[in-house]
């Protein structure tokens, strides 16, 4: 084989299988679009088509091949795994609303103490404005 040719075909092999790696990596909870660039299609297998577990659902590619390259996901797993991500905002989201809440404390205090050191400073005013009149009389 010609050492360009080689270096080709390698080049081609070495793309195969990162795209490969890259569906495969990508394939978290429920798939919108496949990397193909194919509608997702909500499957349920029927009984002619296998014998054990008739009714069971696929999120799968309408152009799928088995070659690797596009989506076939079992439905219970795309919902786990939505459903996993979906909590863990949830969570996310309960963390950020207990942190402002805590802020809103935290600014309650910092007020009072901005009230207090404003009538602190008043006070403190009045004082130099008599220490200097008695300086300066």
């Amino acid at each position: 084989m010609d050492p360009a040719e080689e270096r080709r075909n390698s080049k081609s092999q070495k793309d195969h299988i990162n795209m490969l790696s890259y569906v495969s990596d990508s394939e978290y909870g429920i798939p919108r679009r496949c990397p193909c660039g194919g509608r997702i299609i909500d499957e349920i297998r029927r009984k002619d088509d296998y014998d054990t577990l008739p009714g069971k659902r696929f999120f799968t590619c309408k152009n799928y091949e088995a070659d690797g390259l596009h989506y076939r996901q079992p439905w219970v797993i795309g919902v786990q795994e939505e459903i996993e991500r979906l909590t863990k905002r949830v969570e996310e989201a309960e963390e950020v609303m207990l942190g402002a809440s805590n802020l809103g404390r935290h600014l309650d205090r910092l007020e009072e103490q901005v009230q207090f050191l404003c009538e602190h400073v008043d006070l403190l005013t009045v004082q130099v404005a008599t220490l200097e009149k008695v300086c300066f009389d």
